[in-house]
């Protein structure tokens, strides 16, 4: 996830910025064995060497919240954080499209073994756009 989509997230979820990157790593590891089941059951709408989008009904993110035990500033929190990785995700093109979707349904991006981190994306690569 790139900063700028942390700092917009941290300031409308009303959680820490500091806390994000540590948030965001909890839910990928959740979510990073799971990325078959993603594959198989939801829409992918991006798939990049590092990462891989897909969107899941509204509701998704209370499921992750549940099982992660996060507070719902936190689930906020990282859904946004989620929600605005996938608009950013594509070329030029697609993002408007990204962005329509996003009106009815949730965003959800795992990072695949080429994040360097493990997490979703590379902080580094949007800043070379």
């Amino acid at each position: 996830m790139d900063g700028t989509a942390l700092v917009k997230t941290a300031a409308l979820a009303s959680v820490p910025a500091e806390r994000l990157p540590d948030l965001l790593a909890r839910v990928q590891a959740d979510l990073g064995p799971r990325i078959d089941e993603y594959r198989r059951r939801y829409e992918r709408i991006a798939a990049e060497p590092d990462r891989e989008t897909f969107l899941v009904e509204p509701d998704h993110w209370e499921g992750i919240a549940d099982r992660l035990a996060l507070s719902d500033r936190e689930r906020d929190a990282v859904a946004r954080a989620h929600e605005a990785a996938v608009e950013r995700a594509g070329d030029d093109d697609r993002r408007a499209e990204f962005e329509t979707a996003l009106e009815i349904r949730s965003g959800v991006v795992i990072g695949t073994p080429g994040a360097p981190d493990g997490t979703p994306g590379n902080p580094d690569r949007r800043d070379e756009e």
